[in-house]
């Protein structure tokens, strides 16, 4: 079944739809050309377009990528959310309004491709953009293409990600049918963005799913990676321990190991690491000037992480210094909390790299959902 995916960053969710054996992604749209280097990288049967959705009418998209009307199934992507600011009804539409937005420009393609099922990821904070407003101009859009239309708050660590990361799913289906979500496959007590008791949060309940697997801990997924110093670069995965089930399915068959290098701290920086603890306040008063409350903090080691930001290489952006060691998490420990096995190519410069996989939708998930899909064809 084929799938293309809009605003496809590395392509770590196409990458989940393809790793139940049943999908194939045939076409992937991004602005950002460091990212679309990684998603060919990694899906090199794939027809690539560089540039912004809004400059692409349906036919040209359907003559680059030789993909007509019925040729496609599913049609995955995560707009922006500057994308959603002042979506109109879908009658008023043209390809060719330069007020189109980019969700807009997204439904004209779901319009001309008519796929059986859409998937939506997007942040928490768009359920409450413009007090919901945003959430029902989308819905209302997506039913007069002829969609069934739900959402969920899914977190990724339900689903096997070592990373609490919370995203808005939303699913589409043609016709009048109900939609099903994945369900959970890892136990996590924890707190939600969304009020614990919200009707759209899929969450895991102490008497109900304790008999699930615990949730993967920072640890489980990096704890096979050498040790490091501020600066240092590690060539191979460590001998005295056996890996974890996660890491060895990240780990595969692949000997050499890449991206498993440390920020060369200051030495300002690194008096602060060594006094690091939970959240800000565990520094000297005066240590730092400012800071959110998870700046220059470390990660708990027995738990999962949480959510990672574009800039996890550096202290001062979140919470993102190793349990133990003192220097923030590397590209390849970053990698491993997103869920993307040791062997998937990063195309870029060290920064661009980090970007993609902070950005990044967590294979994992892209899995889940995928799965929950097959099981309403």
């Amino acid at each position: 079944m084929n799938i293309i995916d809009i605003f496809c960053g590395t392509g770590g969710f196409s990458t989940g739809f393809e790793a139940t054996g049943e999908f194939k992604v045939k076409a992937g749209l991004d602005i950002l050309g460091d990212r679309l280097k990684t998603f060919k990288a990694n899906h090199q049967l794939a027809c690539v377009i560089e540039g912004d959705i809004r400059t692409y009418s349906p036919n040209t998209f359907s003559k680059i990528t030789e993909l007509a009307p019925g040729d496609v199934e599913v049609v995955i992507g995560s707009p922006p959310c500057q994308g959603f600011s002042s979506i109109r009804p879908f009658r008023s539409l043209t390809f060719d309004d330069p007020r189109n937005t980019l969700f807009e420009s997204f439904a004209l393609l779901l319009q001309f491709y008519q796929p059986l099922f859409f998937v939506l990821e997007n942040v928490v904070g768009l359920v409450t953009h413009q007090q919901g407003k945003t959430m029902k101009s989308m819905i209302d859009t997506f039913e007069t293409l002829g969609y069934q239309t739900d959402w969920r708050i899914m977190n990724a660590v339900n689903y096997g990600l070592p990373q609490k990361r919370e995203r808005v799913i939303m699913i589409g289906r043609r016709g009048a049918s109900s939609i099903l979500f994945p369900q959970p496959t890892h136990f996590f007590e924890g707190r939600s963005m969304a009020p614990k008791n919200h009707p759209k949060l899929i969450r895991t309940y102490p008497l109900l799913d304790n008999k699930l697997p615990p949730a993967i801990s920072v640890m489980d997924a990096i704890h096979d990676l050498p040790k490091l110093k501020s600066g240092e670069d590690g060539k191979q995965y460590r001998t005295d321990i056996s890996p974890t089930p996660f890491e060895q399915a990240r780990r595969k068959n692949t000997q050499k190991l890449t991206l498993h290098k440390s920020t060369a701290h200051s030495p300002k920086m690194l008096e602060i690491i060594k006094h690091a603890g939970s959240n800000i306040t565990a520094l000297p008063p005066g240590m730092v000037e400012s800071g959110f409350s998870t700046s220059y903090s470390r990660i708990e080691a027995n738990e999962p992480s949480v959510t990672l930001t574009v800039n996890f290489v550096h202290p001062a952006s979140n919470k993102c210094i190793h349990p133990y060691q003192d220097r923030a998490l590397t590209p390849r420990e970053g990698a491993r909390l997103q869920g993307f096995d040791d062997d998937y190519i990063f195309r870029g410069n060290r920064s661009q790299i980090v970007k993609q996989i902070g950005n990044a939708v967590p294979p994992l998930l892209g899995r889940a959902i995928a799965t929950a899909l097959l099981a309403q064809w």
